[in-house]
């Protein structure tokens, strides 16, 4: 048995955590806030197969399975196989869901092309002027701000867990056959071997340690509405997020680009689409994408009416009252390909930081990459 202390409460810390004690391990987890604050709390909660390109499916695949299992152990994460729609209103956007229902891994990621009376009927809640739809059977949610709670109590009745917030780590040192790591209050916490999670707080012990990280901070624009009414069965997305993501690529997406170029708000602030239903029925929307640091203090109202009428587009409806907005940020790898950044810090001590916007979609897999990685 392994005593391993594991820094940092996000999805990425607390997917490691969890890997460890499943694996019959000891777990310390240390928080530098009272509670997980950064983006892993402020995104939809999807688990998105379908945007992935073919190098990052194998990965997402199996973070998918490993989520359904976490929601089976533990109920409270609200873990649900909803699946996706991207709407398709024109021509060009069709060709693009065509060409990307037709490739390979289509049938991995549970693609179908659905015409208007078929996208209605799997949810009747998008009464929008659309001609069809591209279902994604993969694409899951979880409730990004109860999972990592459920899953810390989860973990904390095995016995063999202790969540420690509001203690930041300033400070590691390896001994002989141990790791050593000192918080802010002067506290020593021992182990036998750390792993370090600070997601998008890169600039201190990370890289005090690691030195200059191959990651760059991207920051987010979100927002929540009162409950919607209705059920809304499936995560939504439209044409921006085939602008966006990795999967859509390909020559019908280049012929969409040349001809159906984006809002000037949209562009600017590299948006798309996602809407997804949280489970007391209000609507997560977004998001946009802004690389510039140091980033604006201050959130842009554009963008909101830009997701706003994108929503009521697809539908059909205005939007219940906006409840909540808010900004994130994120980190992710420069790295060419890189799912995340991992390093080696020492002989008991590792980095796992940046995997972008896919930390919800990813994080149990990559924790599970590590854990196999370092012998757990």
């Amino acid at each position: 048995m392994t005593a391993l202390v594991v820094v940092g409460a996000g999805i990425l810390g607390t997917a490691h955590a969890w890997q460890a004690v499943r694996r019959g391990h000891d777990v310390l987890h240390l928080e530098r806030e009272t509670e997980a604050r950064g983006a892993t709390v402020r995104n939809f909660g999807l688990v998105w197969v379908s945007g992935r390109d073919a190098t990052e499916l194998p990965a997402t695949l199996r973070s998918r399975q490993l989520w359904e299992e976490l929601g089976r152990a533990v109920p409270d994460i609200g873990f649900r196989a909803n699946g996706s729609l991207t709407v398709l209103r024109t021509d060009a956007e069709l060709a693009v869901a065509e060409e990307t229902a037709s490739r390979s891994d289509a049938s991995e990621r549970q693609f179908a092309l659905l015409d208007a009376g078929e996208t209605r009927a799997r949810n009747p809640a998008l009464r929008g002027d659309l001609i069809g739809a591209l279902w994604c059977g993969r694409d899951a949610t979880v409730e990004s701000r109860a999972a990592l709670p459920a899953v810390r109590a989860h973990l904390a009745r095995s016995g063999r867990y202790r969540f420690l917030p509001g203690r930041e780590v300033v400070d590691l040192v390896e001994g002989s056959g141990s790791v050593t790591l000192t918080d802010d209050s002067g506290h020593a916490h021992h182990g036998d071997l750390a792993i370090l999670c600070p997601g998008a707080a890169v600039r201190g012990l990370a890289t005090r340690l690691a030195g200059p990280l191959p990651v760059r901070p991207v920051r987010l624009q979100m927002m929540e509405t009162a409950p919607l009414g209705e059920p809304l069965r499936t995560a939504v997305a439209d044409a921006d997020s085939m602008r966006y993501y990795p999967a859509f690529r390909g020559p019908a997406l280049d012929a969409l680009l040349a001809t159906q170029p984006q809002p000037a708000v949209a562009r600017e602030h590299r948006m798309q689409l996602l809407c997804v239903q949280r489970l007391h029925g209000g609507l997560t929307i977004g998001d946009t994408h802004a690389y510039d640091d140091p980033f604006d203090f201050a959130t842009d109202d554009a963008p909101y009416q830009h997701l706003r009428q994108a929503a009521e587009a697809a539908l059909g409806r205005a939007l219940p009252p906006i409840a909540r907005r808010w900004a994130g940020v994120y980190a992710e790898p420069t790295e060419p390909g890189a799912l995340v950044h991992r390093a080696k810090l020492g002989e008991r001590s590792w980095l796992v930081t940046g995997p972008g916007g896919r930390g919800m979609t990813l994080g149990p897999a990559l924790a599970e990459q590590t854990a196999d990685l370092i012998g757990l």
